[in-house]
């Protein structure tokens, strides 16, 4: 079978498509970029294509792309300090698949509504979620101060006091020095008051947060 202009128009779109959402990705520094999305989203729907031309053993390398994608995905997601980072940007790369899927099986009007969709919650929503983030944040706090024959509850107290909402890990003396960790939540208004007070707490030695 001979390469139809039909084909043309769905790699063209496919490149289209995934190239713009790629453009966000890279504009903000994200681990997958403008080429990147760009072969995930022709790769797609040169698979689609091609499981449409097999025909019975089609449906399975449709299938597989989501797999292979997944490990695809699995591989941008790290961790940073105590955050997990990758996970929209690993997100992206799944949902840039499903609109290749769409547009090599000629579903243009699935793709177009789906990348409307995507590249608008990528543009749009980021202000919202940042909202949402100065909320609610949770940070891990590490604080280092002198032992004097006393546990750090007073911090957990401060912490209260501050309007935060403590979770104690891991604490532990070392020499003349006795170390907490906790994992706090609140607002970001709250943090960055408790952050003040104790950078000016003269018995506090180290502090990480």
């Amino acid at each position: 079978m001979n390469f139809a202009e039909e084909d043309m128009i769905r790699l063209s779109v496919a490149l289209i498509i995934g190239g713009l959402i790629g453009i966000e990705r890279e504009y903000h520094g994200k681990a997958a970029g403008f080429r990147t999305m760009i072969m995930i989203c022709v790769g797609s729907a040169l698979f689609t294509m091609v499981s449409g031309r097999i025909g019975g053993s089609g449906d399975r390398i449709a299938a597989n792309i989501v797999n292979g994608i997944g490990f695809l995905g699995a591989g941008i997601i790290f961790r940073e300090d105590s955050r997990v980072k990758g996970l929209t940007t690993a997100a992206t790369v799944w949902a840039v698949s499903a609109l290749g899927m769409c547009v090599g099986a000629g579903h243009y009007d699935i793709a177009i509504v789906g990348f409307v969709f995507i590249l608008g919650s990528l543009l749009l929503l980021v202000g919202f979620a940042n909202r949402i983030q100065k909320l609610n944040q949770t940070r891990d706090y590490k604080i280092v101060t002198a032992f004097h024959n006393r546990t750090l509850n007073q911090y957990e107290a401060f912490f209260e006091e501050c309007g935060l909402h403590p979770t104690r890990n891991q604490q532990q003396r070392i020499g003349t020095e006795i170390i907490g960790h906790w994992r706090v939540d609140g607002s970001e208004k709250n943090h960055e008051k408790c952050i003040n007070r104790l950078l000016n707490d003269p018995e506090v030695k180290e502090f990480t947060f």
